[in-house]
């Protein structure tokens, strides 16, 4: 009887079996919202990550390279990420939680200052909901030495590699194959919720490693946030936890997901 009456508890009372329902929504909720959106180009039923990377291919993404699915931020989950894992995509809500944290995180910045490598790539956001794509291109551009990308995201990357962050968004806004394909994809912020009476506000953000620093880029910041330091074998890791700092800072909150770019073939 006993067993019986534990089996039958609530869930809030098992700290484990909550986690893991928490971990399972969040990867639901994403692929609704994202699959949502892609039904002109790809079925519903293919996974969130290969749908990114069906959008990076058509622009000139190697074969060999693509994004997979984060399916938690432990160390056994981590493990499952193929290598070498060179940037991390993370969806999260913009909420007044989070826009207060962005305001003082900037200030902070500004008094403290930071180091910022000159060979990091980042543009700022000047197009409505393209925090995807631009998450995308931040996670390509800072790996081109690995990646090789080639057709129109060579072309665009190598015909703004001298501009700045405002130049690069005022070029993505006129460059028509990007254009294309991001308007016929899911790589938006801003995007619907599975629930049909509650709307959140989605966003990308793209975390690198340039020359042994980890760099959150934000295209709706005036400037990339250096997180301090790591290495091509820590990096995913590092990366984790800041994805975690994210999620800590709105523990309630189920809207986050976590895309790995990485070498596949």
């Amino acid at each position: 009887m006993a067993d019986e009456k534990q089996r039958w508890l609530p869930l809030e009372s098992n700290p484990e079996v909550m986690n893991k329902v928490r971990k399972v929504s969040r990867y639901l909720i994403f692929f609704v919202v994202w699959s949502r959106t892609l039904l002109s180009r790809v079925p519903v039923k293919r996974p969130a990550a290969c749908n990114v990377s069906q959008f990076v291919k058509e622009l000139g993404m190697p074969g060999s390279w693509s994004y997979t699915d984060v399916f938690g931020l432990d160390p056994e989950l981590l493990a499952m990420v193929p290598q070498p894992c060179v940037a991390l995509l993370l969806l999260f809500p913009i909420n007044d939680k989070y826009e207060q944290y962005r305001k003082d995180e900037e200030e902070r910045i500004k008094e403290t200052g930071q180091t910022i490598t000159p060979k990091l790539y980042y543009m700022r956001q000047t197009i409505g909901n393209a925090c995807g794509t631009i998450a995308l291109l931040h996670s390509i551009a800072n790996n081109q030495e690995s990646i090789k990308p080639e057709k129109a995201l060579k072309t665009f990357l190598e015909n703004t590699a001298s501009l700045d962050p405002v130049e690069r968004a005022a070029y993505l806004e006129k460059d028509e194959s990007i254009k294309v394909a991001h308007e016929s994809s899911a790589l938006e912020g801003q995007t619907e919720t599975p629930s049909r009476d509650d709307e959140i506000n989605l966003h990308f953000v793209a975390l690198v490693h340039k020359e042994g620093e980890l760099y959150e880029l934000d295209g709706r910041k005036p400037f990339p946030i250096n997180h301090g330091k790591t290495t091509t074998d820590s990096f995913l890791e590092d990366a984790a936890k800041v994805c975690k700092e994210f999620m800590a800072r709105d523990p309630e909150e189920l809207h986050f997901t976590v895309v790995a770019l990485a070498q596949t073939g």
